[in-house]
């Protein structure tokens, strides 16, 4: 963040991390095809960085595993996330640094939905418009800029 920027929410509730996920001998196993599951999905995307704070989505709860939703038969996976508050600017950053994740982690045959939770945000309908509007989030890809703070979101923290 830059010198004298104001922070929405200067002093977010932080929450504990998640475990590491413990594989089995079978998900180990090249050879044995395995279906993606909720658990795998959110692994993924636990460990987004948020673009105001210097904490993971996990943390902030923006993101749980029980609000992700996968059907490997259908190839279809749901996110919900909960912005930290209701009138976060954020959330279409947010958003799109989920949706981004799992286009470039997720096989090509995978639909990809990602949302808020109901009612945990102001400005809902419009940044799910955005989110789930394909030209939208490619036209939002070419922003040099854009792509560049997206990179930093899923960027391992030093």
């Amino acid at each position: 963040m830059g010198g004298g920027t104001r922070l929405e929410n200067a002093n977010p509730l932080i929450f504990q991390r998640s475990g590491e996920r413990q594989l089995t001998t079978e998900e180990e196993d090249e050879e044995f095809a395995d279906p993606i599951d909720d658990r795998e999905i959110f692994d993924l995307i636990r460990t987004i960085n948020d673009p105001e704070h210097p904490l993971s989505l996990e943390e902030l709860n923006v993101v749980e595993q029980v609000r992700v939703r996968v059907n490997d038969n259908d190839s279809t996976v749901s996110v919900e996330f909960t912005p930290t508050i209701p009138h976060c600017s954020m959330a279409t950053l947010i958003g799109l640094s989920i949706k981004v994740k799992l286009l470039r982690s997720l096989p090509e045959r995978f639909k990809i939905d990602v949302h808020i939770t109901p009612g945990a945000h102001a400005s809902e309908q419009a940044v799910n418009k955005q989110l789930g509007d394909k030209e939208r989030v490619a036209a939002a890809l070419e922003n040099s800029h854009l792509l560049e703070v997206v990179n930093q979101c899923l960027s391992g923290r030093s």
